[in-house]
This record gives structure tokens, sequence and C-alpha cells, in this order.
């Protein structure tokens, strides 16, 4: 922590914490490879959740021997998921709830995630938690280096003007929880997308968002 030992933020992942968007975009990234003419299957994705759709889409085509234009891969994946969310979209239960309660509690909040703005922008309007009510909202674009890297999470710190040792992450992927941690963040893990056992690096883990407290948050005793 910051020399007060005090948390001052909370970093939020979007896809498979705020979001139950991760079944969506694989579902809409398999449909764009089934257009190119390859089938794959959800497990395809899983080694890369949370590090960017360019390596959540290049990984499984690299793993097939199959070339991609990566760019184009992206944007009809991309518009795929847009046509899907609106009417698929779904936050997890407690995740607004958390959102606020960390807000009332004087705590600042920012969205930090390897998806591009685009997603991140439909997401948040689809969840209720617009774009603009947060105090920042960092996305894949503005980083050269994604998760595991700690640059997203380190970002986000300097954009709120917040140390890092002040923040706390919230995430669902291991990929998460090793750039929180090399960010020297508290990380608070949520079960959402992989079993509780592989995300044990984090400094607590929960099943879902909704058991989460601010005494995880805080490191805090009630």
């Amino acid at each position: 922590m910051n020399a007060t030992g005090k948390i001052e933020a909370v970093l939020f992942d979007m896809d498979g914490v705020l979001a139950d968007s991760e079944g969506l975009i694989c579902e809409s990234a398999i449909k764009m490879f089934d257009e190119l003419g390859l089938s794959v299957a959800p497990d395809d994705f899983r080694p890369f959740v949370g590090t960017g759709e360019i390596r959540y889409l290049g990984g499984v085509a690299e793993n097939y021997g199959f070339d991609i234009d990566i760019a184009s891969a992206k944007r009809r994946t991309y518009e795929i998921y847009l046509e899907l969310a609106p009417t698929h979209l779904r936050s997890f239960p407690g995740a607004r709830e958390l959102v606020l309660e960390c807000r009332s509690n004087g705590l600042k909040t920012a969205v930090a995630s390897s998806a591009d703005r685009i997603k991140i922008d439909a997401n948040l309007s689809a969840l209720d938690l617009p774009a603009e009510e947060w105090g920042t909202v960092v996305c894949g674009e503005e980083v050269t280096k994604k998760k595991p890297d700690p640059d997203i999470f380190l970002h986000a710190a300097a954009k709120l003007g917040v140390h890092p040792h002040a923040c706390v992450v919230i995430e669902d992927a291991f990929h998460g929880i090793e750039a929180a941690i090399s960010a020297e963040m508290r990380c608070i893990a949520v079960a959402h997308t992989f079993p509780a056992a592989t995300l044990r690096d984090a400094h607590v883990v929960r099943e879902t968002i909704s058991e989460v407290t601010m005494q995880d948050l805080t490191g805090l005793e009630a």
C-alpha cells in the first residue's frame, strides 16, 4: 500500500468482472472465424482471456496455423458483438451496486480493460454505468503492452492521480491478476470466468462480485 496504508481507488476490469461478456465476445469471435472458414471452439480462447482482442483472436489463429488480417478480423468480431450486446449483455449481480458503494465511500473508480474503447463504451452503456461517471476509463488502445504487463493499471492510477499502492484491482483472469501484482496493487479476484483455485495469486478470491466487501477492497477490518 501507500505510506498511509489507505486505499483511494478501485480499478475494475470489465469483461468477466462488470459485464457477463466473456461468452458473448467468444461467440462473436467463433462466428467471425466461421465466416473465414475455420471452425474453432470456446476452449481455444481461454488462454488469451484478458489480453485484448488482438491477442485473443491472433493467439487462436496462430494455434491453428491460420492466417488472418487481424485488423479486419477484430473489426468484424466487434460488428457481430455490437449486434448482440443490446439484447444479450448482462451485468453480474452486485456489480453495479459495488461500483456505487465504492463511490459512496469516497473511493475513486476506474475501468481498466484490455478491450478497445468501442466495446467498453457499448458495455458500460448497456450496464447503466456510463463512461462519463467514472473517474477514468482506460482501454487497450492506450497502452502498448497489454495484461499481463501492468501498464493498463499503472496508466489508470496515473490518470486518477492516485499512487499505485493506493489502488485495488478487481479481476477475473490470471493475466489480470499478474498485471495487478506487477503494478504492486492489491488484487481481488472473482471466479466468474475461471475456477477459484486458478486465481490464488490474488490477495482475496470470491466466487462472485456480489460477495466482495469493502473490507476485501481495503484490507482493513470493519
